[in-house]
């Protein structure tokens, strides 16, 4: 195990490594960054191209009818396979922050579920902003945080008696974005639904990683990004998601033109969409979305259920890893040892962390350069994007961090931190 032969076997032996081919790679440098950006795919420089010279240079507005009108629904239609749903319940456009706040403001104008926000501590803090906003607007009270004894993992029985008494709309991030830890998704959906409540899910750090099924998990209501491991690009648009019986009951917050129900009639007053297009707002971002889709075209034809098996195979081995050489260093793992609990990064934590994240980037004589994140107040995120990351890469990464600490150069870098770490 502890071997670089070992590594190298592994990789002999993976179903999925030929998929590595279809990215750009930097030489000597192991990327473990795709839980917060993905990296390029080769053919969407190609999309992107053909968009610019051909689409937009010479074809101008003529390409609204002959490329782009179609291309949200075309893209929607791919996630929609992805996750297990109807096209018809799944739209792609805006940020995550912008269709959390849609969909929360539909629900709380609903009167669906009582006006109770309820989140917890291993929630993305954005995902609280917009809520803690809402609360102001509609006039309730804040949304109630709901907090563990560490950042490890949830306490599933608080959280359930949290929601109990204090039925309403909930929201989760699938994949927390601290240690990785992977919430039951099906029992609780179950468990909300027989408490008068209702659980938006924030799949951005497992979609293209996790194998979700919305169905199946009996998910009313989601939302996520697709520039992480679903290598969709920096800012690419995110997606919604909206059980289609729930969708006649809900009416978005900006009343937007390609909401409208014939928004090429210019017509008023605004009606909105009799479907999941209600949910639309402003003219699409066409750049963004051409990037993104050979992302998930790679993840569709990869698999997504192998995808998530490699993933748990690699986190698996980096964690025995990380207790081999790091444990006794002084490194902390902070993510689940089980595999059915976390995602598809692992985060190890020292008083050093921030420090020898800055020996990684940068690299010493020419040596190998490893590009992890940072979380404050001490975590060094690893993650796996199992499309292109192999077990030669998580063994050299490991072993470029025992370097550090064994030869101690991280004394040698300063504490300045930069806004994006």
């Amino acid at each position: 195990m502890n071997s670089i032969e070992q590594a190298k076997k592994f990789d002999a032996q993976d179903s999925l490594a030929s998929f590595r081919e279809n990215f750009q790679h930097q030489s000597n440098e192991i990327y473990l960054d795709g839980n917060s950006l993905g990296k390029l795919p080769l053919q969407a420089k190609v999309d992107l191209q053909k968009a610019v010279d051909e689409q937009w240079g010479e074809n101008l507005i003529r390409s609204w009818n002959d490329h782009w009108l179609e291309l949200p629904e075309r893209l929607g239609q791919k996630l929609a396979t992805l996750f297990g749903v109807s096209s018809e319940e799944l739209k792609v456009g805006e940020s995550t922050s912008v269709n959390l706040y849609k969909l929360t403001h539909a629900l709380l104008s609903s009167e669906l579920f009582p006006k109770n926000l309820l989140t917890d501590s291993l929630n993305f803090p954005s995902d609280v902003y917009i809520m803690e906003g809402l609360a102001k607007q509609f006039k309730c009270n804040p949304p109630f945080v709901v907090s563990y004894k560490n950042d490890l993992k949830a306490d599933l029985e608080l959280l359930k008696r949290e929601i109990k008494n204090q039925p309403g709309i909930i929201c989760l991030s699938l994949v927390g974005f601290k240690s990785a830890y992977l919430y039951p998704m099906k029992s609780l959906n179950v468990f909300a639904e027989e408490n008068n409540s209702i659980i938006i899910w924030d799949l951005s750090h497992a979609a293209g990683v996790v194998a979700i099924d919305l169905k199946k998990s009996k998910t009313k209501i989601a939302l996520g990004c697709t520039y992480k491991f679903l290598n969709g690009g920096p800012g690419s648009p995110a997606f919604i998601y909206i059980q289609k019986k729930l969708i006649k009951d809900l009416y978005s917050p900006i009343q937007g033109w390609f909401g409208h129900q014939k928004p090429f009639d210019f017509s008023l007053p605004f009606i909105p969409a009799n479907n999941i297009n209600r949910f639309d707002a402003g003219t699409p971002h066409v750049l963004s979305l051409i990037g993104m889709e050979a992302g998930i075209d790679l993840c569709l034809k990869a698999g997504i259920s192998d995808i998530q098996k490699k993933s748990q195979d690699q986190t698996t081995y980096l964690t025995k890893l990380i207790e081999s050489k790091l444990v006794p260093m002084g490194f902390k793992i902070e993510t689940p040892l089980n595999s059915q609990e976390r995602g598809s990064h692992i985060t190890i934590a020292h008083d050093e962390s921030w420090r020898v994240c800055k020996a990684l980037i940068q690299g010493i004589n020419g040596g190998v350069k490893v590009i992890p994140d940072f979380r404050p107040p001490n975590y060094l995120r690893l993650g796996i994007a199992p499309i292109y990351t192999s077990f030669t890469d998580l063994f050299r990464s490991i072993e470029r961090i025992e370097q550090i600490m064994t030869t101690k150069e991280y004394l040698n870098i300063d504490q300045e931190k930069p806004k994006v770490t």
